[in-house]
């Protein structure tokens, strides 16, 4: 991936990773109940991260199979869930969604944690 790209990608993630942080901070009640229900059912009351990825993806215009390409190669490290399949651009578009979301939980429970030492 070109640098310029990553770099695109990397502040794509930060955006992500604050906001979600802060909304599910605050739904949850506080920092160790939004990391707890993160953990235990990341689609559950209060932090429902497929809806925000959702979201997010239709915010930033990464809908389209040529924004799935780009998340899919910034991300290409990465092990993806099974799919029930179809067609390549719904694949591609779903498996996006997927892999952002997972690292994207993860990004979340570790400002989590960060800002639980500071507390």
């Amino acid at each position: 991936m070109e640098l310029y790209l990553r770099q695109q990608f990397e502040l794509l993630l930060q955006e992500a990773t604050g906001n979600f942080t802060e909304r599910i901070v605050h739904r949850c009640g506080g920092e160790q109940a939004a990391l707890d229900r993160l953990n235990d059912d990341p689609q559950g009351d209060g932090v429902w991260l497929g809806e925000y990825v959702d979201n997010f993806f239709e915010e930033h215009l990464l809908t389209g199979t040529g924004a799935a390409c780009f998340v899919l190669e910034a991300l290409e490290r990465r092990t993806l869930p099974a799919d029930p399949g179809g067609s390549v651009a719904e694949v591609m578009q779903r498996q996006a969604r997927a892999a952002f979301a997972e690292v994207l939980a993860t990004q979340t429970a570790q400002l989590i944690q960060r800002q639980m030492v500071y507390h």
